[in-house]
């Protein structure tokens, strides 16, 4: 999203919580907060204190930078934020990112090459 800087810190919790795919219950639960607490923060009604913002990027594996004021990249990237990530995602409701996942564990390393150069292939034309 080209106008992330635009937008308020509680839109961005928003755009954050339907990238991890969880309900407004599931997302408060893992830092502490009420649903109702999460929705007037996503709505503006309520503003993102500074330990919430610390608790987000804790257990979500935010780049604080972008929660604060739209700067850098969604997620904070190394192995063990990836882990994580792919925790969320299976203990999230998308059952297609489930077995997504559970998919690409299971394919034999042909099938995981076909794939590497689908990748490659879609990321260069992305970048033209």
């Amino acid at each position: 999203m080209n106008d992330i800087k635009k937008i308020t810190s509680g839109e961005r919790v928003k755009i954050l919580r339907k990238e991890l795919h969880l309900t407004l219950e599931k997302f408060g639960d893992k830092i502490g907060m009420k649903k109702n607490s999460i929705s007037q923060i996503e709505n503006g009604r309520n503003s993102l204190t500074e330990q919430t913002i610390k608790s987000i990027c804790r257990e979500y594996h935010v780049n604080y930078a972008w929660l604060v004021n739209g700067d850098g990249e969604m997620f904070s990237n190394d192995d063990a934020e990836i882990k994580d990530r792919i925790d969320q995602i299976m203990e999230g409701e998308s059952e297609f990112h489930k077995t997504l996942i559970k998919s690409i564990i299971n394919l034999d390393e042909e099938s995981l090459l076909v794939i590497q150069k689908l990748i490659e292939s879609l990321s260069n034309k992305n970048t033209d």
